[in-house]
């Protein structure tokens, strides 16, 4: 010690070195609390690279990942490719996001020491619920894809229907379905037939529905009915026998790294650096880094200028010594420090790589980021000082007795700098609002919706003449954001033959339900959501807006549409909102339907995410509003998919919101037609052509059996192809031009960045409102999208 203090300039040495040794392990520090501790920094990677997205579209559907699923999935009734193609039904993405985040905090409260072990889970119950309403799904598809054919007589119906069922249900090759127009009797005979399939204690519930559907001559909707009772003890078998081969319910993904000694060592050894940094080297970083300064400002002349030179040496040092360090772990890392091993699917290591390359390239830009920090005001300190010394002019209206406090105000501030500048660069976790943080800001008048036709009337709750398959709840789950719903009170006797002639049923249908609820249509109090007639199928209005409610509530960053055709008077509808406990749910439209509506991230804070419209009410409720006043509306009586068109109707034109009536409506709806018009270019196609036409952007595609094709998958390419536009007209590549060819309507903001323009050939007035929405010339493409099927192409 005395040997140090006979020689200041070694002591001065050694404190410069400590201290540019300590700043860059705390601004190293600092950025690995920031990027790779923090849970929010990782959300933004999978944000950025879409990976929860891609798991869909890439991942579960890679051949090479087979075998996982069958070893996972092999106990399950439902085959295989019907789990991976409807993996939205079982895993939703907010569950999928959910599990991910759940993995990522375990992660990284293990590297932090405060778990024992890491044990990454998942938990099987909520995927499991979801098996049932998978199977109605994969029945409801599985028949909707079958083609029909005329028999010759019933006897041989009613054979090939019961052996075209045993066939659905064990999974074999089906062929064709029969057609034949069936008497009542028939009806009946060929009804029993089917409920030998079906559990004894749901034949009596079930038989109605079966035999109104085959008095329609609607075996396929009679199929979809009797196929998934007739399975649910097997799929609740199975799934209990994959509980028991997960050891619970509870999946382990991922052994107790902590305690297994056969175990990966790359997440042991980086918990080993971390706690290492943690509790030793980081705290040892900033006493030494803070005594090594003040050393070294002790050490030096008291000349203020001298003392300031060795200061802002070090922290430009340090600056310079951390983008090295930036350098090298770009040179030495580069994009991907962990390699997948080769056994797993080609798409999970794309996926992988692609999300560590972009986290390292965020960490590298924190680094970056740190190293300017330190080096810009070390520089600026030994310049000034530097111009000083050599006779230049230097102003600086700062008094010198208090050039020591401003000295120690710019070094505090560095510091500072250095520990909070990579937190706000990492910044919290991505913000989502429905289903995307790309959608946050959009205005809900320019997203896209999917929303389901008769959303009360489903398999799932006994609707005679069911238009969905999973309930209110199940369809939220499966991404449909708009519910078209029909509020009644229970018909009397005398109002039933009233009733079903304004009604969809086709007359056979009519008649039957006539009968059938003469008998058995017993009067009952209340409010319901019925599909003409309630005693064909009804679900309590109170009860369906608590569910709705209480999903809201559950998914804080999503909203809800209602467009109800209202049976029911406006005071006594608001009174249900209110009974149910959605008055602070509620959005209130302004009053000018011309008025922008607000983005989607403003209405998820103010907490009033449920928009609720009326086909004939206006109020009196301020959150009441009639559509037509805000929007419009295609046709929707179509008996083919021939028949679509995009000519105006309720509503007029030029409105700000744009309901596209996608399905038929022949018979009450069909499954083998909703299997056709689903499809995602069936969806995109008629959406481009209606909106080039109407020049307006579609904000719902209203489906029947929204579970069935790819509306769901239509309607994320929309919101992507607009956010696209979007992204482009900031740039300045947006076109304009297609806007001063449409019909000379309303156009709100038609110039404001962002607002897509639908696309296509010039017509004229008369062809684009009028026609029949089928081009007469090719669709204009995206890049990879095939043409319209041969249907689109024809004309009407």
């Amino acid at each position: 010690m005395e040997a140090l203090l006979r020689h200041p300039s070694l002591v001065r040495s050694l404190a410069w070195t400590v201290a540019v040794f300590s700043l860059t392990v705390l601004a190293a520090a600092a950025v690995v609390r920031s990027t790779v501790l923090n849970p929010g920094f990782h959300g933004r990677v999978l944000d950025e690279e879409r990976a929860y997205q891609r798991v869909y579209d890439e991942v579960m559907v890679d051949p090479h990942l087979a075998p996982v699923l069958r070893d996972l999935l092999g106990r399950l009734p439902v085959p295989q490719s019907a789990v991976t193609s409807n993996i939205k039904v079982v895993i939703p993405p907010e569950t999928l996001r959910a599990m991910g985040e759940r993995q990522i905090v375990e992660t990284i409260r293990y590297l932090e020491g405060d778990r024992v072990g890491l044990r990454l889970t998942v938990d099987l119950e909520p995927l499991l619920a979801n098996m049932e309403r998978l199977s109605q799904v994969y029945f409801a598809d599985a028949v909707a894809s079958l083609q029909e054919r005329s028999e010759p007589d019933f006897d041989v119906f009613r054979k090939r229907l019961s052996d075209v069922a045993e066939r659905l249900l064990a999974d074999d090759p089906v062929g064709e379905l029969p057609a034949l127009a069936l008497s009542p009797d028939q009806a009946a005979a060929a009804t029993a037939a089917l409920l030998r399939l079906v559990p004894e204690q749901q034949r009596a519930e079930l038989g109605p529905e079966i035999q109104a559907a085959l008095d329609n001559g609607d075996a396929a909707s009679a199929l979809a009915v009797v196929a998934p009772a007739a399975f649910s003890e097997h799929v609740r078998a199975a799934a209990e026998a994959l509980l028991r081969n997960a050891g619970g319910r509870t999946w382990v993904i991922a052994s107790d790294l902590g305690t297994t000694d056969g175990a990966p060592s790359h997440p042991r050894q980086a918990r080993s650096v971390t706690r290492l940094f943690r509790q030793v080297v980081e705290p040892a970083a900033a006493t030494l880094g803070v005594a090594a300064l003040l050393l070294l400002w002790s050490a030096t002349p008291p000349s203020t200028g001298r003392r300031v030179v060795p200061l802002g040496w070090a922290l430009a040092a340090a600056g310079t010594l951390t983008a090295l360090v930036a350098l090298l772990v770009r040179v030495t890392v580069a994009d991907s420090p962990y390699r997948p091993p080769s056994s797993w699917p080609p798409t999970a290591v794309r996926l992988i790589e692609d999300i560590q390359a972009t986290a390292v390239e965020r960490i590298v830009s924190a680094t970056t980021v740190v190293a300017l920090i330190l080096l810009a005001p070390g520089a600026l300190l030994v310049g000034v000082e530097w111009l000083r010394q050599n006779g230049r002019t230097v102003h600086i209206p700062v008094e010198p007795r208090h050039a020591l406090t401003l000295i120690a105000a710019v070094s505090a501030a560095t510091l500072a700098g250095t520990m909070l500048v990579p937190v706000a660069m990492a910044g919290p976790s991505p913000r989502v609002c429905q289903g995307s943080s790309r959608l946050c800001d959009v205005r809900y008048d320019e997203l896209a919706q999917l929303a389901s036709h008769n959303a009360m009337a489903t398999t799932a709750d006994r609707f005679i003449g069911p238009l969905q398959d999973p309930d209110l709840v199940g369809q939220l789950n499966v991404g449909v954001r708009t519910l078209l719903v029909d509020t009644h009170r229970w018909e009397r006797p005398e109002e039933i033959a009233a009733r079903l002639a304004a009604s969809e049923f086709p007359p056979e249908l009519r008649r039957g339900l006539t009968r059938f609820l003469a008998r058995l249509n017993p009067h009952r109090p209340g409010l319901w959501l019925c599909h003409s007639v309630c005693g064909a199928g009804a679900v309590e209005l109170n009860a369906a807006l608590r569910q709705i409610g209480d999903w809201l509530r559950a998914h804080p960053t999503e909203i809800v549409t209602l467009i109800v055709q209202d049976g029911v008077g406006p005071r006594e509808t608001a009174s249900a909102f209110e009974q149910a406990g959605l008055t602070d749910l509620l959005h209130e439209p302004d009053r000018d339907p011309d008025r922008a509506w607000p983005k989607l991230k403003d209405m998820i804070d103010s907490g009033r995410r449920l928009v609720v419209f009326a086909e004939k009410a206006d109020g009196p409720a301020s959150w009441y509003r009639n559509f037509y006043r805000y929007g419009m509306e295609t046709p929707f009586a179509f008996s083919s998919p021939r028949e679509m068109t995009c000519a105006p109707h309720r509503g007029g034109t030029g409105k700000r919101l744009f309901l596209l009536n996608h399905f038929i409506t022949a018979d009450g709806g069909r499954r083998l037609d909703a299997g056709k018009v689903n499809s995602r270019e069936y969806v995109l196609d008629r959406v481009h052509a209606c909106e080039r036409r109407r020049g307006r952007q579609v904000n719902f595609v209203a489906v029947d059996y929204a579970t069935l094709g790819g509306a769901r998958a239509a309607v994320d390419a929309l919101n992507s192809e607009r956010l696209s536009d979007s992204d482009a007209a900031v740039t300045g590549s947006h076109r304009q031009s297609d806007l001063r060819s449409l019909p000379a309507q309303r156009s709100h903001d038609r110039s404001r960045p962002g607002y897509r323009t639908p696309h296509g050939r010039h017509r004229s007035a008369q062809s684009r409102l009028l026609g029949p929405w089928t081009p007469s010339a090719p669709l204009c493409r995206r890049r990879g999208q095939p043409l319209a099927s041969p249907d689109l192409d024809r004309r009407t």
